[in-house]
Formats: structure tokens, sequence, C-alpha cells
């Protein structure tokens, strides 16, 4: 037994030199904001963006939303990322994002309103975040459905593109707030009108089921509420520039 110690003392001795030699590779480090093709990806086109993009080499955005449109703090929200994130792609584009957001809308109370927002703003494209407030509060689906219809109709004949965007995921609501029917309502008019639909759900879901973030803690992280958002706004950016053909647009119109 001693001679087995011994032989085993010097292979570890001789084996502790080479591996302190051998050099540690990092592990690539994930970045926590990535979204799967399939959730941003679709066949909808934002004419309006891409006109306004080419042609006046500006891009007015109207954010319409409720309560978690909003955060706390100049910038964090996803509006102004969304903003910051266009202008750091487009240097040399006027990129206005305006946000009105105020807490317990339904869809059917922005609508009551959104044809003098749209005048007044004349945006080339309307991110309308909904269906929280709707699912909270029992709406009707077919209700809330011809509400996203009236809505995009407004949105349509004033000139500017529509993204619809549904609601947040949590895991701690998941069970209290039976949003699935309001979700699925969406996607199908966003597929039947043809307009880009940001799917919120889906994709906090992916991010909390694959470990980006840990949503199970809600507005208690305020610093993952931030990043969260900043994440959200780069992946909305993505969308519009996608949908807009934008990859295409110089940033530059000199070069």
């Amino acid at each position: 037994m001693k001679k087995l110690m011994m032989a085993l003392s010097l292979l570890l001795l001789a084996a502790g030199p080479a591996a302190a030699q051998e050099p540690l590779v990092p592990l690539p480090q994930r970045d926590p904001c990535e979204v799967p093709g399939y959730l941003l990806v679709g066949d909808a086109m934002l004419d309006e963006v891409a006109k306004a993009v080419k042609d006046r080499r500006e891009l007015k955005i109207l954010v319409l939303g409720t309560g978690s449109s909003a955060l706390g703090g100049a910038g964090k929200a996803y509006p102004s990322r969304l903003e910051e994130a266009l202008k750091r792609r487009f240097p040399e584009i006027t990129v206005n994002i305006v946000t009105e957001a105020k807490s317990r809308l339904k869809a059917a109370d922005m609508v009551e309103n959104i044809e003098k927002l749209l005048l007044d703003r004349k945006p080339d494209l309307v991110v309308w975040q909904t269906g929280t407030v709707d699912a909270m509060r029992g709406v009707d689906p077919d209700e809330f459905r011809h509400t996203l219809d009236e809505g995009i109709d407004a949105i349509h004949e004033a000139g500017a593109d529509a993204v619809l965007m549904n609601m947040q995921y949590s895991p701690r609501t998941e069970s209290m707030i039976q949003s699935g029917a309001y979700a699925d309502t969406m996607r199908v008019v966003a597929r039947d009108r043809e307009i880009p639909l940001f799917d919120r759900l889906e994709i906090m879901r992916y991010w909390n089921d694959n470990g980006n973030f840990d949503l199970s803690t809600g507005t208690r992280d305020s610093a993952m509420a931030q990043k969260v958002h900043d994440c959200i706004g780069r992946a909305l950016a993505s969308l519009i520039i996608e949908a807009s053909h934008l990859d295409h647009v110089k940033a530059n119109p000199t070069q």
C-alpha cells in the first residue's frame, strides 16, 4: 500500500507542472439579448418606414403603450433603448421616438385618442403595445380583436406602419393572468393584416427558460429590469430593420 501511495504521489507531482502549463481557454459568453430568428423574422413589411428613411433620412416612431412601456429613470425603458439602437445603426438618420404610455389602459381606451395622436405626432411607425389590461379585465376576445382592427385601420389611414407588441412574460403571474387567448388574437390579427408582431411574451419566456434572465424576481430587481428593457429595445430595432429592409440602406448617404 505504501508503495502504491508513493507511486500515486509521484504521478501527481509529475502531472502538476504540465497541467499548470496548459492555457485556460475562457468559455464564450452568451449574449443575454439573443433571440431566435423564428421569434423575430417574418414576411410582413414596413414600407412606410423604408420610404421615410430612404427619402427623408428620418424616422418618426410613436410608441403607444401602458405601464410596461415605461421604467423609472430617463433613457432606461425599451422605447429609449430602441431609439439608441437605431441611431447607433444609422448615425446619419434622424430618429425620433415619442412614447404615449399610461397605466391601466385597455386597447379600446387607446383607440379613443389614437386619431388625435396620429394627427399631432405624424409618425412613420406606430409600435402598439397592448393586451395585458384586456387580459386582466377579461375583455371579450372578439371585442379585443375588433378594437385591434379599428386601431390598425386608423394607423394605416394616417399613412403609418404598425407593429403590434403583446404582453410581458412573468412566471409569477402566468397562472393569475390568462393572457394566452389575447396573445393568440394578436398573432392572428398581425398575420391577417400582414403587419409585424413583436412577440414579447414568447421572447421573454425564451429568455427565462434558457437562463438569460430570472424573470421570477419581477420588479424587485431593478438592474435586471433595465437589462430586459435594453434587450427588448435592441430586439425591436432588429425587427424594424429586417421588416423594412433597412440593412440595404447605407447609413451615410455620401458613401
